[in-house]
């Protein structure tokens, strides 16, 4: 795995001004407390309508909805592929929803550290959610952003309302499934990371993990009281089903386990129907 932000590459990608892109949706791009530069896209929900406005977002008029999803896509994602705007176009129905590109991914800056520093990313995702004037905010996670929700509700407790993790893993380095093998073949060697920038518009860190982040699994107690949900296909082909239950036995009862009979792996597989009912359960966990 690698390691280590590179906020230096975070330059160019700054742009202090929101930009309405249709459906009262601004893009705009976050700065990290590392100061890595996160591409962001804000929609104010079915409720809201922003016709006219093209200001800076913080000078955004009122949301009428006072619950946010944040969502956290997965390795090679962007906020712009279009399995992450369909999953935020159902969340949409259900609240505010803010997609972000985790650093290395898309228009973001820097390179990704596939789930180490990209908590920081999530982190400002969420302020910007709060600053915003959202009472409740939902983090709802996809594969490596699934491993990401649950440290950042560990390490930063009190911060969101609800956490949702969908196909995660629970411990790091696993390379029991052929896909997490080209996945580490990806990350670890030089010809790996080119394909990852030229062909999967991904640039990851060459450096090792030092120190290791704190497993899912380790980080998953210390989310209480905080509402978790964790998701989790039956034909997940990166993570078998004994990392869904590794993380539910961690929770100690708090958390909620959802196996999906028929789901592959993280977005992609997640249809519609599920998403919606992942929203259902936030609305009601949130308070």
């Amino acid at each position: 795995m690698s390691s280590r932000p590179a906020g230096d590459a975070a330059r160019s990608t700054d742009r202090p001004d929101g930009e309405t892109i249709g459906n009262g949706q601004v893009r705009t791009f976050l700065r990290t407390a590392d100061g890595v530069s996160v591409e962001c896209v804000y929609d104010p929900g079915a409720g809201a309508v922003y016709e006219g406005f093209a200001g800076p977002l913080e000078a955004a008029p009122p949301v009428p909805r006072d619950l946010a999803f944040v969502i956290a896509h997965g390795f090679t994602g962007d906020v712009d592929r279009p399995h992450v705007r369909r999953v935020a176009g159902v969340l949409r129905d259900h609240g505010a929803v803010l997609t972000f590109s985790f650093r290395g991914h898309g228009r973001s800056g820097g390179r990704s550290t596939v789930g180490d520093k990209e908590v920081l990313d999530l982190a400002a995702a969420v302020d910007r959610a709060r600053r915003l004037g959202h009472a409740r905010v939902v983090t709802v996670g996809f594969s490596m952003g699934g491993s990401v929700v649950l440290r950042h509700a560990a390490l930063r407790p009190g911060t969101v309302d609800a956490v949702v993790s969908v196909s995660a893993p629970a411990r790091w380095y696993y390379r029991g499934t052929a896909p997490m093998r080209r996945l580490h073949w990806l990350v670890t060697r030089p010809e790996g990371r080119l394909v990852g920038r030229y062909g999967l518009r991904t640039r990851i860190h060459h450096r090792d993990w030092d120190p290791v982040p704190l497993s899912p699994v380790r980080a998953v107690p210390l989310i209480a009281p905080t509402p978790l949900l964790i998701v989790h296909g039956d034909r997940d082909a990166y993570f078998p089903l004994d990392h869904p239950r590794m993380l539910a036995e961690a929770a100690g009862g708090h958390g909620e386990l959802w196996i999906e009979a028929g789901m592959g792996h993280a977005e992609h597989a997640a249809d519609d129907a599920l998403v919606a009912r992942i929203a259902d359960w936030a609305v009601s966990a949130a308070g």
